[in-house]
């Protein structure tokens, strides 16, 4: 089986994302959420406080009624019972308030590093996105986030606050009862921490592996839906089902093993806490005894170690969640610290187009050091021109496109936009300067009118229509019922190839850029589509400097030139005209095509003509072959 890949770390959590982190709870120029965290803080304090007293006004009660029952002391044993009850009231209250104040501050972090996250992954090259899978990418996402807020809800207030009731509770019982009870509560405290904190990092394991089995599951899942009609092509849903059963079963043993590891370390955690509560009920037993402490003493003990043990309980379910936290932070910081391949120069300026002129100057291009791509090629598409690029599949038509948007750096040599390097402008201006139609359009799950509009975010009702009316595909909005508004479907499925071209085009045509890159946009339509489209694509181009990559050589027969590309060299420039007059490689793809198109409309002919036998159409057909 393929290794599926992800971003699971090994060994112990890293504190990293802990660190990254801290800013975003304490943001430079935001006053208002620095005061938050002061007074959620404070808040913190106070409840510990309320908490920590209360035990003593409800053992005093006791004393006074235990002690004398006459009026007197009854008034006074109500009186502390009061207190008691309110500071249990003020316990509740101030953690209320903090929670309340401290919301804001942690939901602003929570949104900060989930859309710089999401920000980053959009800066990523096209290499970091080809290898990349979307359902494991967007699952470490999630999950990263969602480690976030774990983090925040525990580390805050759960373990600072257990680490400050531990110091009240040892203060307060050296000062009411003695220092061996305080002891034997700090020996619990500290057999409790290192039993919870040493099974839960032998249970980390157990979560990176659930981790990892639920990217797969994901990642397959989502590959399997967004291939819906391949599936259904090959009658392959039992298989992916089983694919998909696979990756789950992993996922439920794993998810297994960590229950059950659960429950060695709950049964632990509940053995040292009765042990030692055992130890501090005999020892104030003793007390009471030999005339050191009042039952009120007793009940102060008893109170004080239940107390405890339920910070002490959290504090262990919290080490235990941060811990699966920061698991799965590791792979989102790790992806949010990995470096863009392709960055804007320091002080790179933004591009001035002119007139838009492109110029290849001996570029070298190699998507892996061992194969080479483009192999020192020169040439210059004129402002306002066409300069149309062709070749068999494999020759490096396709990769200029992606130098030209910058998705790679080239190795050597320069490409310039009226004199322009590109790696001397922001990436951003560059981008905005270039419009592309595209071979294969992928459209968002969105309405017609969205995908045209994501041309130029912003564009008026009346511009989305002119768009659409430029590009041809206004008449076929207008058939359906819900014009503009209808939805397209899971990357524009709903929709025929031509259907998405012209969207594409007036998309295009919204964002109306001085450069015009056409990438062998029509070479995936039928005859009678691709005229149609080709039509719109040439009302598109007029008055533009025009790219043009193509594999069927009727599309560029207008071009101003014919650049022959073959294993990332030219072998051939020149017009059509001119290029067929030389009767070289160009004259042979153009009579090779010419050959075939002509034996597709023999077949159309055969196939309509009810008179012609079979063994004739068979001929046919053999000849097309």
């Amino acid at each position: 089986m393929a290794k599926i890949l992800t971003e699971e770390g090994e060994g112990a959590p890293s504190l990293r994302p802990l660190r990254t982190l801290m800013p975003y709870l304490w943001p430079k120029g935001r006053g208002d959420l620095k005061w938050r965290v002061v007074i959620s803080l404070a808040c913190l304090v106070l409840a510990n406080i309320a908490t920590a007293v209360s035990p003593l006004f409800y053992g005093r009660a006791v004393d006074q009624l235990s002690h004398n029952p006459a009026a007197i002391a009854l008034a006074a044993a109500l009186a502390m019972i009061a207190a008691y009850s309110a500071s249990r009231i003020l316990t509740s209250m101030f953690g209320e308030l903090r929670n309340s104040i401290f919301a804001k501050v942690s939901y602003h972090a929570l949104r900060q590093v989930g859309v710089q996250t999401f920000a980053h992954v959009h800066t990523l090259s096209l290499r970091f996105h080809l290898e990349r899978k979307t359902g494991g990418l967007s699952r470490i996402i999630e999950r990263g986030t969602r480690g976030i807020d774990t983090i925040l809800s525990f580390a805050i207030f759960n373990i600072f606050p257990a680490i400050l009731q531990l110091a009240f509770y040892s203060a307060i019982m050296i000062w009411q009862l003695n220092i061996w009870i305080a002891l034997v509560t700090i020996v619990m405290v500290v057999a409790y921490v290192w039993f919870t904190f040493a099974i839960t990092r032998w249970r980390i394991r157990f979560r990176r592996e659930m981790n990892q089995s639920d990217t797969e599951a994901n990642t397959k899942a989502v590959d399997s839906l967004l291939n819906y009609e391949t599936v259904k092509y090959f009658n392959n849903e039992g298989h992916e089902t089983r694919r998909f059963d696979a990756s789950m079963e992993r996922f439920a043993n794993a998810s297994i093993q960590s229950e059950q590891t659960l429950s060695v370390l709950n049964v632990g955690q509940a053995t040292i806490m009765a042990l030692a509560l055992g130890a501090v009920m005999a020892l104030a037993a003793f007390g009471i005894r030999d005339g050191r402490f009042t039952v009120g003493a007793l009940v102060i003990a008893n109170a004080y170690l239940i107390q405890l043990y339920q910070p002490l309980n959290l504090l262990g379910t919290a080490y235990r969640e941060i811990t699966q936290a920061l698991v799965d932070m590791e792979s989102m910081f790790r992806l949010l610290s990995r470096p863009q391949e392709v960055k804007d120069k320091p002080g790179a300026k933004p591009l001035q187009v002119l007139g838009g002129e492109i110029s290849f100057e001996n570029v070298v291009f190699c998507y892996d050091s061992d194969r080479v791509i483009l192999k020192g090629i020169s040439f210059r598409v004129p402002a306002g021109k066409t300069v149309a690029v062709v070749g068999p599949t494999g020759a490096g038509k396709s990769t200029l496109s992606r130098i030209l948007y910058r998705f790679y750096d080239i190795h050597s040599g320069r490409v310039t936009i009226d004199g322009q390097d590109i790696r001397d402008v922001t990436q951003a201006s560059l981008r905005q300067a270039i419009g592309i139609v595209p071979q294969d359009t992928v459209l968002f799950n969105d309405t017609i009118r969205y995908n045209i509009a994501y041309g130029r975010i912003g564009a008026t009702e009346a511009e989305i229509r002119e768009a659409a009316r430029a590009a041809q595909i206004a008449p076929f909005i207008s058939e359906l019922p819900l014009g503009f508004d209808t939805m397209v479907g899971e990357r524009g499925l709903k929709l025929s190839g031509g259907e998405k071209q012209r969207v594409a085009i007036a998309r295009t045509i919204l964002k109306n850029p001085p450069i015009l890159l056409l990438d062998e946009a029509t070479s995936a339509l039928d005859t009678h589509t691709e005229r149609e489209i080709q039509s719109a694509l040439k009302a598109v181009s007029r008055n533009r400097t025009t790219l043009v990559i193509a594999h069927r050589l009727s599309t560029v027969v207008d071009a101003d030139e014919i650049i022959v590309l073959d294993h990332g060299q030219i072998v051939e420039r020149g017009n059509h005209a001119a290029l067929l007059a030389k009767n070289g490689a160009y004259a042979a793809m153009w009579n090779k095509q010419k050959e075939a198109a002509a034996m597709r409309e023999r077949l159309k002919e055969v196939d309509a003509d009810p008179d012609v036998g079979e063994a004739s159409r068979d001929e046919a057909i053999a000849a097309a072959e």
